[in-house]
This record gives C-alpha cells, sequence and structure tokens, in this order.
C-alpha cells in the first residue's frame, strides 16, 4: 500500500506544474475553461514543456542543499517557477495574439488566439467612442472603459455617454461613467477614432 502511495505522490507531483500553468493561464485569458478530459490533456503538454526545461536546469547543487537524493523535492521546488513563468508567458502570448498573428503572416491561418469573434473585435478595439444599440430602439454613444468576455453576460462601463435622438445628442452631465448590462445590448458600433477624438483630447 505504501508503494501505490508512493507512486500516486510521485505522479501527482510530476503533473503538477502542468496543472498550475494550466490554470495561471485560464485565469489571465478570457478562454472558457474546456472539459476536464482536454483539461487534463492540455496539462500532460504543459507538463512536458516545464519538465523538459527543469531537465536542462543546473540543480544539482539545490540538491545537495535540501539534502535530496531522489531529486522529487528539487524537482518541485524549481518545476513551480517554470510553470508560473510558462503560464503567465503563455497568456501574454494568447491576449496579445502573438503567436497567431505570425501563423497569419506565414499564411497558415486566418484564425486569431482570441476565444471568439466577440472578444477579437473588442481586443482590437481597445480605446475608442461606441454606439451602443439597446433593446427598444435607444442607442448609446460613449468612451468604451470596459467590455464583457461574452455578449450573453458581463457589463459594459461608458464614460462621456450621450444618449443618441433623431434631433442630436443628449449628453449625461455629471455622470462619469454608466454601467451597462451585456443582455440589453444588440449591437455595438465602433467609431472612426478621428470622429470624436478631439472631444476626448
Amino acid at each position: 500500500m505504501s508503494w501505490a502511495s508512493n507512486e500516486v505522490v510521485e505522479i501527482l507531483t510530476f503533473l503538477l506544474p502542468g496543472f498550475f500553468a494550466a490554470a495561471i493561464f485560464y485565469s489571465l485569458t478570457s478562454h472558457p475553461r474546456p472539459r476536464e478530459f482536454v483539461s487534463v490533456v492540455h496539462a500532460l503538454i504543459l507538463t512536458m514543456v516545464v519538465q523538459a526545461i527543469v531537465f536542462l536546469l543546473p540543480t544539482d547543487g539545490l540538491s545537495e542543499r535540501i539534502h535530496d537524493r531522489d531529486g522529487l523535492v528539487t524537482d518541485t521546488i524549481v518545476s513551480l517557477p517554470v510553470a508560473l513563468i510558462i503560464g503567465v508567458f503563455a497568456a501574454w502570448v494568447s491576449n496579445q495574439d502573438k503567436l497567431y498573428a505570425l501563423f497569419r503572416w506565414l499564411r497558415l491561418t486566418r484564425e486569431n488566439s482570441y476565444p471568439t469573434g466577440w472578444y477579437s473585435s473588442f481586443a482590437n478595439h481597445e480605446a475608442g467612442y461606441v454606439v451602443l444599440h439597446l433593446i427598444g430602439d435607444r442607442r448609446l454613444l460613449g468612451w468604451l472603459e470596459e467590455w464583457p468576455s461574452s455578449p450573453e453576460r458581463g457589463h459594459f462601463r461608458l464614460a462621456e455617454a450621450s444618449w443618441l435622438l433623431d434631433d442630436g445628442e443628449d449628453r449625461l452631465v455629471g455622470v462619469a461613467a454608466i454601467v451597462l448590462p451585456a443582455d440589453q445590448v444588440e449591437m455595438v458600433e465602433f467609431m472612426e477614432p478621428e470622429d470624436r477624438l478631439n472631444g476626448r483630447e
């Protein structure tokens, strides 16, 4: 029984960095967490990357200092910071669309690294004026400060908001920002920067 317990501990210790890196990645991006099987596959891939890097690092001196004969404790101590770096780096690459930008330049794909077309549209228009078409034929113009990762849930936050009426704008005087639920928005217009840039400056 102790043999089985030791084997389980070693396996879990070996896989821990991959699950740690995957958890960091999903906490720093808007990608939905996949099902259990896919999550395990992602964690296994990340584990192999982490363990390959740890294998290349010189850890003999560390093993001697902590009296770690089998290397298990040393590998855990070294692999978790490596997993942290890999998880943060993977999230940065995904959030900045760096890898897929290279693939598009090489004409290997037309895809991007964002989870949905909705997210991609806002990621490519991070700052600027938008017009939100609300339920009930109302339109609201404002400077986009925050936006939801999904059209079904979350909220928009607009600064310098104005209702767009048939005869002009009705500025919300004295209102620093307005927050609207995403499920009340039927359509989003992204304004050209020069249209109202002077007013923002």
